[in-house]
């Protein structure tokens, strides 16, 4: 028996919430250290409010509510660098991608202004080239927030860096990927 027991479990109240994220993603996360080597590798964990490593103690105690509109959830971008460095293996970007899941089945409130337009923009880019074009994202993001000017002089910078190509790069195969989009935006 796991040390890490969710209330609602134990309540009796069926099948926990840690149970869910299992069978939704094929991830335990009760394997969890509690290492904070998530939070300290994370690029964007000051702007999260939670780290992964909080989210799944959360989860494990059975907070859904909490967790579902947790801003961490919608601010992680999937990097992956959380995933690389967890001492445990946990595959913590396939957690957040159910947490965002869930949380837009369940018509959770997103704690953050405009941030699924700018989730959406980057899978149209990745459905578009196969890959990101981080300019045209931020462009399109820009135009449908209505926030123009915000972070323009980052943006200079990052071009002057070359940080941003002004021209997108494709995949060989970007049939095959705009095939699978046209079929996940179906059935959503």
């Amino acid at each position: 028996m796991s040390g890490n027991i969710d209330i609602l479990h134990e309540q009796g109240r069926g099948k926990s919430f840690s149970d869910e994220i299992r069978i939704l993603c094929g991830v335990n996360i009760s394997t969890c250290l509690q290492c904070r080597t998530c939070a300290s590798v994370c690029p964007f964990y000051e702007a999260m409010g939670h780290a992964p490593h909080t989210l799944f103690r959360k989860i494990q105690y059975g907070l859904r509510q909490d967790v579902l509109t947790s801003s961490a959830i919608w601010i992680c971008v999937g990097c992956n660098t959380c995933a690389s460095q967890c001492p445990a293996g946990i595959d913590i970007v396939a957690v957040m991608d159910v947490l965002r899941q869930l949380a837009l089945e369940t018509n959770m409130p997103i704690p953050e202004e405009d941030i699924l337009n700018f989730h959406r923009e980057v899978l149209h880019s990745i459905e578009r080239y196969g890959r990101t074009h981080k300019l045209e994202i931020m462009l399109r993001y820009k135009i449908k927030s209505g926030h123009l000017l915000a972070d323009l002089d980052t943006g200079m910078i990052m071009l002057a860096k070359r940080k941003l190509d002004l021209r997108p790069s494709r995949v060989h195969a970007v049939n095959e990927i705009k095939r699978l989009f046209k079929k996940t935006w179906q059935e959503t």
